[in-house]
């Protein structure tokens, strides 16, 4: 098990449910990865850098929710600015994306 944090230190993280709006490839990240814009409702719209290529293509993503932390500080990652981090369970190199089950309103907190 990682560290053990308290309920105040969850608390912390703004995890949010965004639609993903646009999809590029991403040629100068180490990993293979896309560059996500994501519409977060009222919080506005975000960047983020993904390594999720094994399991998903551009047109797979396009308009899918997901779920996000939207208040890390902002990460230099090659030539692009990351906003957010997209949230994904780790299978040895997949990622899988975690999702609402049902469609909610972008910006709605996951608790």
């Amino acid at each position: 098990m990682e560290k053990i944090i308290t309920f105040e230190d969850f608390t912390k993280v703004d995890l949010r449910i965004g639609t993903i709006i646009e999809v590029n490839d991403f040629p100068e990240a180490r990993q293979p990865a896309y560059q996500l814009t994501i519409d977060f409702g009222d919080l506005g719209i975000k960047k983020s850098s993904a390594q999720i290529t094994t399991l998903y293509n551009k047109d797979t993503l396009l308009h899918r929710q997901i779920v996000a932390v939207v208040n890390f500080p902002k990460k230099q990652i090659a030539k692009f600015m990351s906003e957010c981090l997209v949230l994904g369970a780790v299978n040895g190199k997949d990622v899988i994306l975690l999702n609402p089950e049902h469609t909610v309103k972008n910006g709605s907190t996951v608790g």
